[in-house]
């Protein structure tokens, strides 16, 4: 179904209670683009590998093939029941908004005519994260890049991505998207848990303010959270539940619960599966007792080709490195995406 359009999808979804009811459709999706450089060395950015004389050898001719991958894959997102695919994207691992506009020009996917929202973070490797919407869908009315303050042992800051907030309305819905990509587990899942544990509690700090202004505010928690749905960060923190008739005033749902606990993930490393990639819906959006847009169901997009097919990463998502032996692949993460309806009377 197209999404805000005169098609009406008739459903029989007991969960939200609407059954053969007339509703529209919108998507809404997360997808990590795997170290999306450009092709030039920018002084202050740890960048020189992705250069034509790096060590990465990343010349003009791979990044437009990276570009080409990736938006093969945005095209399809949610066109299952919405032909328009996604109405909201949050992207991470981007350098700059060059990439992003290059991207948003891609034959596969230039007629939606995708905006950009970015930010540059502070990130010693000099990725950060973005929003793309289509502004027939979701008109804009605020954003801001947030700093997420974290500190060693020593004292030291240290610099990762900020967290983007984006306000507007979805169809006359006021939401609020959160794109996050939190501090890695390198040097240990333990030792850098609070780095990962900070990020959510300034997620749910911003949730809370913006919901304590106006109760109904639809808030989505989205991005590469370098945990999974179990972690305490998730589950401590935010204190995301695993079925949506849990969750209460301020709370949040995370659809991704059940793949996990099911063994399905986004990412693979040493031959484990990691469900990192998560999007989180608050209350009104899953409780049913708001106008508008509710939850309908969440996916893992991973079709035959997103998979490695030999070699070490035989069976893990089809990446663009294997370290530094170019693969012709997409990402090392698979994108997620849910569904949201609407009954129209």
């Amino acid at each position: 179904m197209k999404f805000l359009n005169s098609l009406f999808l008739f459903l029989a979804i007991s969960s939200i209670s609407l059954a053969q009811k007339s509703v529209k459709v919108g998507a809404i999706g997360f997808y990590n683009f795997e170290n999306l450089f450009d092709t030039e060395d920018e002084p202050g950015k740890f960048d020189e590998e992705f250069t034509p004389t790096g060590k990465r050898l990343w010349t003009d001719d791979i990044y437009w093939e990276k570009q080409t991958n990736l938006a093969k894959v945005v095209s399809e997102l949610g066109t299952e029941l919405s032909p328009d695919g996604l109405a909201i994207l949050g992207v991470a691992e981007v350098e700059n908004r060059k990439v992003l506009e290059d991207f948003v020009q891609q034959d596969a996917i230039k007629d939606r005519n995708y905006q950009i929202i970015h930010y540059e973070s502070p990130d010693r490797r000099g990725i950060d994260v973005g929003l793309l919407y289509q502004s027939k869908y979701f008109q804009v009315t605020e954003s801001k890049a947030i700093p997420l303050m974290i500190y060693n042992d020593a004292g030291e800051r240290v610099f990762t991505r900020d967290i983007l907030l984006v306000g507007g309305t979805f169809d006359g819905d006021p939401l609020y998207v959160l794109v996050n990509h939190w501090p890695s587990r390198s040097g240990g899942e333990s030792a850098t848990r609070a780095f990962r544990n900070a990020g959510a509690l300034r997620n749910k700090e911003i949730s809370d303010s913006l919901t304590t202004i106006n109760p109904a505010s639809k808030v989505i928690i989205m991005g590469d959270l370098n945990d999974d749905p179990v972690s305490p960060s998730l589950k401590k923190v935010i204190r995301a539940q695993a079925k949506a008739d849990r969750v209460r005033p301020k709370g949040f749902y995370n659809p991704m619960y059940e793949y996990y606990k099911k063994g399905f993930g986004t990412l693979a490393y040493r031959d484990a599966w990691s469900l990192f990639d998560q999007i989180l819906l608050n209350y009104p959006i899953v409780s049913g007792k708001a106008d508008g847009y509710r939850y309908y169901r969440a996916h893992i997009h991973n079709p035959s080709y997103l998979i490695q097919k030999k070699g070490k990463y035989k069976g893990y998502p089809f990446r663009t490195f294997d370290f530094d032996n170019y693969m012709g692949g997409y990402s090392d993460h698979y994108p997620v995406y849910v569904y949201l309806v609407k009954e129209v009377e």
